[in-house]
């Protein structure tokens, strides 16, 4: 083996060994999370740590209000109608838009793209004030559709800006083919362009379905009672009375399966989606 193979062999082995690490230092929360959420709120609490500590299921009991506390299901289905619901609109508008600015590109499409990615410059705080007095004035406080706008308007600047990237690796000659058959835009769009473009949209998909399931600031602000998130209802175990480690470590850990089993589901294709376009 000649001294070239051999140092590319090295560092090779050296970038996995990195690679292995940052896995590992990456997990290590979410292990720990899980232990602690199955320790009582006595063993919970001991410092240092108690790894032997006997194992218990009264956190999740207590989350899921077997003892007569609140009930996590509500702000559960309403996470899940504001994240899906905003992921469907966002793929809804985003693709056209990306194919107005990859395939068949309009005027300075450069400038839109900035001005789609300026938009994610201003302070999310900053435009919190005039979201409530809207949402006020026009009777929407508490309402999850208005999540469900709100995710939409949000996710929707870095779903262009992510799809055109992605759709500008479809070759041009098949789609002018489809419109040679007679093929309108939706049908160009759906039938050729979509199953094509697949993994980005997946990986584009997964990307606004995290953001939106993990928002916490307008739901805090915009939600009461009837259209409380899961994150939302998850700070309502940080009381006055104290920190439950125990229960807020479980609830954490079920309210983040979604998201896991989502990435999980979709590993694939995200990293099918998030490498196109990287090597021309």
């Amino acid at each position: 083996m000649s001294d070239t193979a051999v140092r590319v062999r090295r560092k090779g082995v050296g970038l996995g060994l990195v690679a292995w690490l940052a896995g590992i230092v990456f997990f290590l929360p979410i292990a720990w999370m899980a232990l602690t959420s199955f320790h009582s709120e006595a063993d919970a609490a001991t410092n240092p740590p108690s790894f032997t500590a006997a194992l218990t299921l009264d956190g999740y009991r207590e989350f899921f209000g077997t003892d007569g506390g609140a009930s996590p299901w509500p702000s559960l289905i309403n996470s899940t109608v504001a994240s899906v619901g905003s992921t469907a609109l966002v793929l809804l508008l985003a693709l056209p838009a990306a194919y107005a600015l990859s395939v068949r590109r309009v005027r300075k499409w450069t400038d839109v793209l900035f001005f789609f990615l300026s938009t994610k410059m201003l302070p999310v705080v900053a435009g919190l004030l005039p979201v409530y007095l809207f949402a006020k004035n026009a009777g929407l406080l508490d309402n999850v559709w208005l999540l469900v706008v709100l995710y939409t308007s949000m996710n929707l600047p870095i779903a262009v800006w992510m799809m055109q990237s992605f759709l500008a690796e479809v070759p041009v000659a098949v789609i002018e083919a489809a419109r040679v058959d007679g093929a309108r835009l939706p049908t160009v769009l759906a039938r050729v362009i979509a199953p094509m473009a697949l993994p980005g949209i997946a990986a584009t998909a997964l990307i606004c379905f995290i953001f939106s399931w993990n928002e916490l600031l307008f739901a805090r602000v915009l939600t009461g009672v009837v259209a409380e998130t899961a994150p939302v209802f998850l700070t309502g175990f940080i009381t006055s009375q104290g920190l439950f480690l125990a229960k807020v470590c479980a609830a954490s850990l079920v309210i983040s399966l979604p998201v896991l089993a989502a990435g999980f589901a979709a590993q694939d294709k995200l990293v099918q989606g998030l490498s196109l376009g990287a090597v021309k």
